[in-house]
């Protein structure tokens, strides 16, 4: 019984991490552009940007990536609150057979709910480019005169707290649900 109550316990504080791990920044990126001009320096921000999965969704939609938006949208926020819902609503179920039964559809999507990790790992990917330089340098003879030109690029990105709420959430979401069903099998044998 202990478990039942901890399970659900754990899923509430998971809960708890989902949301702020949706809305705050899951990373920021930053690419900047360097011209040196002979004596002349110039820079300009080409990017610069802080994206939470709420953001990302946004701005997906706006772009009219209605899919990749949308599969986001179901496999980040839907699911994860679905799972939730049914997770508290087997909690409350005098029936131990269809608690049982739900517990065990929670448990099925659950897998699909992986996409959760698919879209951490993108944003890690994102994250690998990193202090990412590059340098194109050219030199120019006008009027007799040499002029050397250099450009340069650099991208900075950097987790944000967001990316440390949502794997949270992923990690204690899949313990509880598991501690959950575990729980309900025990008691339903018994």
């Amino acid at each position: 019984m202990i478990r039942k109550h901890l399970g659900f316990a754990l899923n509430l504080a998971a809960l708890g991490l989902f949301f702020p791990g949706v809305l705050l920044t899951m990373f920021s990126f930053d690419m900047e552009m360097m011209v040196n001009l002979g004596a002349s320096d110039l820079s300009s921000s080409l990017i610069n940007k802080e994206l939470s999965i709420a953001t990302t969704i946004e701005e997906l939609w706006e772009d009219e990536r209605v899919l990749v938006a949308s599969l986001i949208f179901a496999f980040s926020v839907c699911i994860p609150l679905l799972k939730t819902l049914l997770v508290s609503m087997a909690y409350f179920m005098k029936n131990k057979a269809l608690e049982k039964k739900l517990l065990g559809f929670v448990s099925a999507i659950g897998k699909w709910s992986m996409a959760d990790v698919f879209v951490v790992a993108i944003f890690l990917a994102v994250m690998s480019t990193n202090h990412g330089d590059t340098t194109t340098s050219e030199q120019f003879n006008v009027f007799g005169f040499r002029i050397a030109l250099d450009i340069s690029s650099q991208t900075l990105s950097s987790i944000g707290e967001g990316f440390y709420y949502f794997t949270a959430y992923c990690l204690l979401s899949l313990f509880a649900t598991q501690l959950s069903l575990s729980a309900s099998r025990r008691e339903y044998t018994n």
